[in-house]
């Protein structure tokens, strides 16, 4: 039995790497994904994400003419490239990909001042909620009838299975902001 305790009160003590760990991660997830918005490849993979969401779809030009042009990860066609240049679809991708890395350097520049981490947090959390919303407006997140029996909802496809993951991106911004948020606060009553 004593180990067990030994074990739990050292388990108890992780919280404050966990919460370092998490922080680490979640700008990494972001950085990463946010510079990978500037690969064509990437760029293009967000389309039905965009041009289906009522909050996004007018930064892109043609937003309805996407299924079309669609490349599959690695394909070149010039046509559909020349389509995606004038669809605003890399324009789009660069903004969303320089606010990804924005977010996660505000992440890791909690340890400056927690008013970053604060900010990057709560960007975080406004992007979480977003990018779920994507689960009602695209319906390529959601296995299509094509004669089979397992369609449709509650059948999440590749991409609803991509989106879903961001609950748990969600979740560690919460417990960021929080973190950011008492740590602000200690600073301004230290003062």
């Amino acid at each position: 039995m004593k180990s067990v305790t030994y074990f739990l009160a050292f388990a108890a003590r992780l919280d404050k790497i966990g919460v370092r760990m998490l922080r680490i991660a979640v700008s990494v997830i972001l950085i990463w994904i946010g510079a990978l918005k500037f690969v064509p490849y990437e760029a293009e993979g967000i389309t039905p994400f965009v041009a289906n969401s009522p909050f996004m779809r007018f930064f892109y030009q043609h937003p309805d003419e996407y299924g079309q042009h669609r490349n599959k990860e690695g394909e070149v066609h010039p046509a559909n490239i020349a389509w995606h240049e004038a669809n605003n679809t890399y324009g789009y991708a660069y903004g969303l990909g320089i606010l990804l890395v924005a977010m996660g350097v505000l992440l890791l520049l909690d340890r400056a001042h927690p008013l970053f981490g604060t900010a990057g947090a709560l960007l975080t959390i406004i992007m979480g909620v977003g990018t779920l919303s994507f689960l009602v407006t695209t319906p390529e997140t959601w296995v299509p009838d094509l004669g089979g029996a397992h369609h449709g909802f509650p059948y999440l496809s590749a991409a609803g299975r991509l989106v879903l993951k961001d609950l748990i991106m969600l979740a560690g911004a919460v417990v960021l902001l929080a973190d950011s948020a008492k740590a602000a606060l200690l600073r301004l009553r230290n003062r």
